[in-house]
């Protein structure tokens, strides 16, 4: 267990990125076998998650959201296009700029995943208490630099 009170030791950290390692494993383990059923992965389900929070995002908005190369995106965006889980249309005010949302069975299945994803986050908060919330998003904001 890391210990609040004292400078982390190199221990410390190593116990911590286990933890980390392992907590995203069991974060994304039921996820996974949703996705895998259908052949998708965590890349899927990382472009179905960001479009279902921002509608009409734009190809660009996404590409720098997931700060990704273009090349990476667009295999899976395109699969995710072609099996029905994903539209595009041209932005009214510039044709050029692709809007992307998910359609009627990319948000099913996107509220599949982000709800199994929810009930492990809201099981491990409200084991872990109110405090320990607090402290995670506080952990988390700063790995991300907020």
């Amino acid at each position: 267990m890391v210990d609040l009170d004292n400078p982390a030791s190199d221990g410390d950290m190593h116990e911590a990125i286990e933890q980390f390692y392992f907590a995203y494993r069991g974060f994304t383990d039921r996820p996974d076998r949703i996705l895998e059923k259908r052949g998708l992965g965590r890349v899927h389900h990382r472009i179905l998650y960001f479009i279902g929070r921002r509608p009409d995002v734009s190809v660009r908005g996404l590409l720098d959201l997931l700060a990704v190369s273009k090349q990476a995106l667009n295999a899976p965006l395109r699969q995710l296009m072609e099996m029905g889980l994903v539209g595009a249309e041209a932005s009214p005010d510039d044709r050029r700029v692709k809007r992307l949302s998910l359609t009627e069975a990319g948000r099913k299945l996107e509220a599949e995943l982000t709800e199994a994803q929810t009930r492990h986050l809201r099981a491990a908060f409200d084991r872990a208490g109110a405090q320990a919330q607090q402290g995670w998003s506080a952990v988390m904001g700063e790995l991300i630099g907020k």
